[in-house]
């Protein structure tokens, strides 16, 4: 199973309840269980305009990692990285801040970055 991230919703006692419910009757194996599908169901009722967007905007969709190899040879070309991606970014943890701001000119991710504490601070104002 591909990687997962854990988020957090709030819902009504009352939808809750009848999460429950559905779960206890075997709709769903679990309240995830529900979530998920639940989730899956308006990403599919909406894949056009995800696509669209994907399409307009030239996002790479999936996991795009980075590592300081790959952002030295950046440098080496003087070449700055646009990077936008829907999905996961992972910057490797010896890429250092100073190799980061040469390389990366802005950073866009739908989903997760993956990036020490030190780059996140060092890109901030990068990240859109």
């Amino acid at each position: 199973m591909a990687e997962t991230e854990k988020i957090t919703i709030n819902l009504s006692v009352v939808d809750l309840g009848q999460v429950d419910l559905l779960v206890e009757q075997g709709f769903y194996s679990s309240r995830s269980d529900l979530i998920r599908t639940a989730i899956r169901s308006q990403l599919s009722t909406h894949a056009d305009t995800v696509q669209q967007a994907v399409v307009r905007k030239q996002y790479v969709v999936g996991i795009c990692g980075y590592s300081r190899k790959d952002l030295e040879f950046q440098r080496a070309d003087s070449q700055k990285l646009d990077i936008r991606v829907v999905g996961m970014v992972h910057i490797a943890n010896d890429v250092t801040p100073e190799l980061a701001l040469d390389t990366i000119e802005s950073l866009q991710v739908f989903g997760v970055l993956r990036a020490s504490p030190e780059l996140k601070e060092a890109l901030a104002d990068r990240i859109h």
